[in-house]
């Protein structure tokens, strides 16, 4: 077994509605409580980096078991959406939606479309975040393949 170890520091200078500061070996940012939970929102937010770490996770994921299935794409996007409940001073993040688009080489087999029809939900499941959160924020993927 290998473990790997990733570091980030933090640096809060105030109170709740105040500015802070995150590094990482390969990021550096300002973080906030966004607008939309009456924060100052500059920066980025842990509403936000959940997101973004579960979306990058994912298509990263998909993109690797496309090239081991050798499977061709012209192209991979995605948006992903975040729901968040804020009731009573309550936050919980509830569920993460990502919307891949995959654009499939124009000779791309049937045999090999069904098997990317298979691998974009596959890789939700195989995604290192996604397993992490499991059980506590429903992640789901609602792909379109062209």
């Amino acid at each position: 077994m290998a473990e790997h170890l990733f570091h980030l520091k933090a640096n809060w200078p105030g109170l709740r509605n105040d500015i802070g500061t995150i590094e990482t070996l390969n990021l550096q940012t300002e973080v906030s409580i966004p607008v939309e939970m009456d924060g100052p929102g500059i920066g980025t937010n842990p509403d936000e980096m959940l997101l973004g770490a579960a979306a990058t996770c994912y298509i990263i994921t998909l993109a690797a078991m496309l090239e081991r299935s050798g499977i061709e794409k012209t192209s991979l996007t995605m948006e992903s959406v975040g729901v968040v409940d804020y009731t009573n001073g309550v936050v919980t993040y509830k569920k993460i939606i990502h919307k891949p688009v995959l654009v499939l080489a124009v000779d791309t087999s049937e045999d090999k479309k069904r098997i990317a029809e298979r691998l974009v939900i596959k890789a939700e499941d195989s995604c290192m975040i996604s397993r992490a959160l499991k059980g506590n924020v429903e992640v789901t993927a609602e792909a379109i393949i062209k």
